[in-house]
């Protein structure tokens, strides 16, 4: 089976809750993640008091962090790798019983 950027696993990406969450009370706006991100999962706001936001979620790599670790305050998150894990299992069960 080949892989697209479109499917993780056998499973379309658009069903896998797989993206950074913004701590917004820890972060500083430093850009890292952004500068770091080759994905473009993350936009900047000019002239808007929250400037950085997860604009293209769909764009972060299933089970990456790599973002996180470039954040000082570690003001991002990320869902649980293992209920990730489960839901992918299931969705891909679920797609193969109605083949």
């Amino acid at each position: 089976m080949s892989e697209d950027k479109d499917t993780f696993m056998g499973v379309p990406r658009d069903t896998i809750d797989w993206k950074p969450t913004i701590d917004y009370e820890k972060c500083d706006y430093c850009m890292e993640c952004f500068d770091f991100c080759p994905h473009h999962v993350f936009e900047k706001r000019e002239n808007e008091p929250i400037k950085l936001v997860v604009a293209n979620p769909l764009n972060c790599v299933v089970f990456c962090r790599a973002c996180s670790k470039t954040c000082g305050p570690d003001a991002l998150t990320f869902p649980s790798k293992a209920e990730v894990s489960k839901k992918i299992k299931e969705t891909r069960e679920a797609m193969s019983s109605h083949e």
